[in-house]
């Protein structure tokens, strides 16, 4: 997401956005999956209840055409089922694509240009009628729609003819490239080969929307649910979502979603250290409740690491995600590998770090690509900088490059209070600089005009501070946003900050993309972020971790590396 990678791009993040609801259903929640030990809070979690969700963000654009999110999104994935989705288990098991509304994940030509999916058979709306492919073809097709923007890209850049088509309001003709040859088989026609296709197929854009209940722009009050919740009630815009429990879902058909709680309310635009403060008492229906995008702070968490009792209450997460120093070699003197190299030596992570908030919330990165075998991280170090910076070895670059007595430089930086690429990270770079006779001048935007800044071709500042989320677990979509030369847009917005075009990476990224062994696809993946990183495009600082808080009456906490927060589709509140 991002900067976040438009999830993490746009879901920001590493936040990935939720919604759940209650109500009285046909079919319980039975365990296909092994047994209700859970990996959370203790007990044998128990059908019924009602699940409260304390965030700070809104569920914004409730349709599954204008959620940017992978693997389902969490609380969209109650409402919303997609082709495949997230395996719901505990850390790098939970990394893995799963069968969701079809029955594998999908069957690929040759090359991996086509892929054909089958539908399950039994699967219903909240209305009692069936899914059909027909359905997701035009659930997709929508997402094309201007008035419907917001969604993941990549559909648009996969699918031949994607590029120029406007949706299905103003091409009644719909995508050639995708072909429904009966109700339960739809096959995808893409113009390259793409073999992470079942992880694009975890958006919710391929979330079956019946033709005749569309209503456009006002889909999001009222989207037809085909997951084990619908929507009841939908206030502000997401600002409040009322979830009850959808009686034609069938947990035959549904291997990953518990679906336990019987209602669940989703509560927004709460400031932070009230959400915390509600958790941590726990008092009526706050005892039930849980937070999909507020993190602890540093002084939270030293109260609670003083109390067994709360402590017991955090759950941890890691998500796809890279805090970093970005390079825009277009600008003097980072232009000089060199130079960038100076840096990338004088950089203290340890005063990095505990500038993130420590290391309870911060791991120290020398490499692009988070530690985690599906990303194929592979581990290096090529500017060795050591835990406190090597301040010498960076005047010796400088002296190479002409500038012995040292230089100025302006750190651009975000203004937003997020332990990421605030203040507090920029002083600390400033400072680590100053050893290696480096003076660093601060630009601190606010939010919105740093993205804007950062993102703009004809804006990109020479030296800042970024980071970029995963938008799913592999190094496709981490490398190839920031060093595919081919992504490069020199009018709108871009993330290829360095301009990198090398002719031999493009060429790596097509080949790897040409992979279905993702296992093969990530080692292959890890060796071109190690040699990406020889180039000192970049300096990784950190990989954040999410430390947050849950009621005490809950239970079943899962918490995947996809994700790297709470899973509300195993929770329990009994």
């Amino acid at each position: 997401m991002y900067q976040p990678s438009p999830i993490a791009r746009r879901v920001a993040a590493a936040t990935v956005t939720l919604v759940l609801a209650a109500g009285a259903a046909a079919c319980g929640p039975e365990d296909s999956k092994g047994g209700d030990s859970g990996s959370g809070a203790e007990g044998t979690p128990q059908k019924g209840g009602t699940l409260t969700v304390l965030n700070r963000n809104p569920q914004r654009d409730f349709d599954p055409a204008r959620l940017y999110t992978s693997g389902g999104g969490n609380v969209p994935s109650l409402v919303f089922r997609t082709l495949t989705t997230r395996n719901r288990e505990d850390g790098a098991e939970g990394a893995k694509v799963v069968p969701d509304l079809a029955t594998d994940l999908g069957m690929p030509n040759e090359d991996a240009t086509v892929w054909t999916y089958t539908l399950k058979e039994g699967l219903k709306y909240e209305d009692g009628t069936a899914i059909t492919s027909a359905d997701i073809k035009y659930g997709i097709e929508r997402s094309f729609a201007p008035e419907l923007s917001g969604g993941a890209p990549y559909l648009r850049d996969w699918l031949i003819g994607g590029a120029d088509y406007q949706g299905p309001y103003k091409e009644k003709k719909g995508l050639d490239s995708i072909e429904v040859p009966d109700d339960r088989t739809i096959v995808f026609r893409l113009n390259k080969p793409e073999g992470e296709f079942p992880f694009l197929a975890t958006q919710t854009q391929t979330t079956p929307v019946p033709k005749a209940k569309d209503t456009g722009t006002k889909y999001e009050e009222h989207p037809v649910s085909s997951g084990p919740y619908r929507v009841v009630s939908n206030e502000n815009d997401g600002e409040r979502l009322i979830l009850e429990r959808n009686p034609h879902w069938s947990a035959a058909t549904d291997e990953e979603r518990k679906a336990y709680p019987d209602r669940i309310d989703v509560r927004s635009g709460l400031d932070a250290t009230v959400i915390n403060q509600r958790l941590s008492a726990s008092q009526g229906p706050d005892a039930a409740a849980v937070t999909t995008d507020t993190n602890l702070g540093p002084a939270e968490l030293a109260k609670v690491g003083s109390d067994k009792k709360l402590a017991a209450r955090v759950g941890t997460g890691h998500f796809g995600y890279t805090n970093y120093i970005a390079f825009n070699p277009e600008v003097k003197p980072f232009d000089d590998p060199k130079v960038r190299q100076a840096i990338a030596y004088a950089v203290d992570r340890t005063s990095v770090i505990n500038a993130a908030g420590g290391s309870s919330l911060a791991e120290p990165a020398t490499t692009f690509l988070p530690e985690r075998d599906f990303f194929g991280h592979t581990p290096y170090d090529h500017f060795p900088a050591g835990k406190t910076g090597n301040a010498e070895k960076a005047k010796e670059l400088l002296k190479e490059a002409g500038h012995e007595k040292g230089l100025t430089v302006t750190l651009t930086h975000s203004n937003a209070k997020d332990f990421q690429s605030s203040p507090e990270i920029a002083t600390a770079i400033q400072a680590a600089l100053k050893k290696a006779g480096i003076t660093v001048k601060l630009q601190g935007l606010e939010d919105n005009d740093y993205s804007d800044t950062t993102h703009d071709a004809k804006r990109t500042p020479g030296f800042f501070l970024s980071r970029w989320g995963a938008d799913w677990p592999s190094g496709g979509p981490f490398l190839a946003p920031i060093f595919d030369g081919r992504q490069i847009v020199r009018d709108g917005s871009n993330y290829n900050a360095a301009f990198l075009n090398d002719p031999e990476v493009n060429k790596e990224i097509d080949e790897i993309n040409k992979l279905t062994d993702l296992k093969a696809a990530a080692a292959r993946w890890g060796a071109l972020d190690s040699k990406i990183g020889e180039k000192a495009l970049t300096v990784p600082l950190f990989h954040p971790v999410y430390k947050r808080l849950y009621g005490e009456s809950v239970k079943n906490v899962v918490i995947s590396d996809w994700t790297g927060v709470l899973d509300v589709s195993q929770v329990a509140v009994k």
